[in-house]
């Protein structure tokens, strides 16, 4: 039997290539350039490395303007807002505790964000939004805190806006209509139903699928991937977490684009090029590479 820590093979190599729109290669075992000729491999051939927090997002950048394949992506998970504020003593978050920062912390890890964001090899300030999953309701004012924070830098650079949304689908939608959203919005990993898929289109916000998308208990995201045009779909790993089946429980990375791609494929009813062309086009228009 393989063992869950086994990383899965390579798949067949697609013929038209691909990027990743949003990983974290930080997170992933090996080095960047072993994950990224793994990639290359199998023609996915650039990727979107997102920041979490201020150390990653410096991390980001740097691997950015280290790769030529590597775009980066700047910011404070929705997690890291109330982190900030309020500390983790008890280790709610399943990061190490800290001490509470409160609002002048936010206020400075904000401003890193933007002196980031202003960098030429940054194409996107994300991942924001909001993740109702782990935080209480003292979190919540933080976390949109925060989001609106996020929107106004990523406005004000030029550069595209990347959302985490979990369990907060309304409120999401509300504070990008509110703020005004970004020439160009991706929710990353979308975990909406098909009638948030419509609205999003109307919008105009790109929908970045994930491998969560092949799971079996995964019909609602595929009813919206049905419904999503072409024109304003991704498709990406979110490594090293959501490993598209049959790997879901292994290690996640780059080089699996194919598997969830062609999978995504068949559920729009395209072949496997048409659909691999759109999203290529698509991924660079989104990030503006």
């Amino acid at each position: 039997m393989t063992s869950k820590s086994t990383p899965p093979p390579l798949p067949e190599p697609l013929r038209v290539p691909v990027a990743d729109s949003h990983t974290h290669l930080d997170m992933q075992e090996g080095t960047v350039e072993e994950a990224l000729a793994r990639a290359a491999a199998v023609g996915v051939t650039s990727v979107v490395q997102v920041g979490c927090d201020v150390k990653g997002s410096r991390w980001a950048a740097q691997t950015a303007a280290d790769h030529a394949g590597v775009h980066a992506a700047v910011a404070l998970h929705p997690n890291e807002a109330p982190r900030i504020v309020f500390g983790d003593p008890d280790g709610w978050s399943r990061q190490d505790a800290r001490e509470a920062g409160g609002d002048g912390a936010l206020d400075d890890a904000l401003a890193e964000i933007d002196e980031l964001a202003a960098l030429p090899q940054v194409r996107a300030v994300g991942e924001t939004g909001l993740d109702y999953f782990r935080t209480g309701p003292e979190g919540v004012a933080a976390q949109e805190r925060s989001f609106r924070a996020h929107i106004e830098i990523a406005k004000r650079h030029g550069k595209a806006l990347v959302i985490h949304d979990r369990d907060a689908h309304a409120d999401v939608l509300r504070i990008l209509a509110e703020e005004g959203a970004p020439e160009r919005t991706i929710f990353h990993c979308y975990s909406g139903d098909a009638e948030m898929a419509r609205v999003c289109a109307k919008a105009g916000y790109y929908l970045s699928f994930a491998g969560n998308v092949t799971f079996k208990n995964a019909q609602p995201l595929r009813d919206a991937l049905m419904v999503a045009p072409r024109e304003l779909v991704l498709v990406e790993t979110d490594a090293p977490f959501l490993t598209p089946a049959p790997y879901r429980g292994r290690p996640n990375a780059p080089y699996l684009i194919p598997v969830t791609l062609r999978a995504m494929a068949a559920v729009k009813g395209l072949d496997e090029d048409t659909l691999a062309e759109a999203v290529a086009v698509n991924t660079a228009e989104a990030f503006d590479y």
